[in-house]
């Protein structure tokens, strides 16, 4: 997804950057770029920028291995047991909202996926063979708990 490889490229990191790196990248580049550095055209720039990088880093947080390894066990319960409440498809980002409540983001998943959702006789059945452990998630409650 253009986003994911965006942020990575803004924060300088590889794909397989860990949270300790994420973490010492972000603090060295909120250390540049912090808006109490800068003055007057500067420090709007600066704000921008420090906006970007710290989104870049909660979502690139978010989606990291060690993120979902954390919340495994939660993952695996909802996919397994909770049905499908409702779905939304944008940009190639499918937003599942489950009947226990949770809901999760996946991305880079095709239009075809989708539309193969759509018309499955069990929306259920086919997400748990073709989405769930198919495509890069994050949960969005989470998000929704820490902002």
């Amino acid at each position: 997804m253009k986003k994911i490889v965006d942020y990575r490229k803004l924060l300088g990191v590889a794909e397989a950057a860990e949270l300790q790196e994420l973490k010492l990248v972000y603090r060295s580049l909120m250390k540049t770029w912090h808006p109490d550095k800068f003055q007057d055209e500067s420090r709007v720039e600066a704000e921008e920028k420090s906006k970007t990088i710290i989104e870049a880093y909660h979502f690139l947080v978010s989606i990291a291995p060690e993120t979902r390894a954390q919340s495994i066990a939660e993952y695996t319960e909802t996919t397994t047991n909770a049905a499908i409440a409702d779905f939304e498809f944008e940009k190639q980002v499918l937003k599942v909202v489950f009947t226990d409540g949770n809901t999760y983001e996946y991305f880079d998943v095709p239009r075809a996926v989708y539309v193969k959702l759509v018309n499955a006789d069990s929306p259920g059945r086919f997400a748990r063979r073709h989405i769930y452990n198919e495509y890069v998630y994050r949960s969005v409650n989470r998000l929704v708990a820490t902002a």
